[in-house]
């Protein structure tokens, strides 16, 4: 096996598995029960309330993460210059959201 020199040199890395390292002492008989037993793997379960939460993730992600009809009329009230700004409404959601978030810090 390459040491950690070698990896840095640009050298590859030659590994070998323990089953296959095993596998070259047996014969073919015993061959086959370790490929066998190697075969088997863990199994995860979710729970309804995982797959839930999933399934959720999932239709979230499909949908756009911005309303474009939304972002078009605000757009056009820029460009015609219909659109104002409420800055006292502006200004308590800049406190709300630092109240919010301001204890992540």
């Amino acid at each position: 096996m390459a040491g950690i020199d070698n990896i840095r040199s640009g050298q590859t890395l030659a590994t070998t598995s323990r089953t296959a390292a095993r596998s070259e002492n047996r014969s073919d008989n015993s061959l086959d029960q370790v490929s066998t037993s190697s075969a088997q793997q863990d199994a995860v379960t979710l729970s309804q309330g995982g797959k839930a939460i999933g399934q959720m993730h999932q239709q979230m992600a499909a949908q756009p993460s911005f309303d474009s009809a939304k972002v078009a009329a605000i757009k056009e009230a820029i460009s015609n210059g219909s659109y104002s700004v409420d800055a006292e409404k502006l200004a308590d959601n800049m406190m709300k959201f630092e109240n919010e978030f301001g204890g992540l810090r």
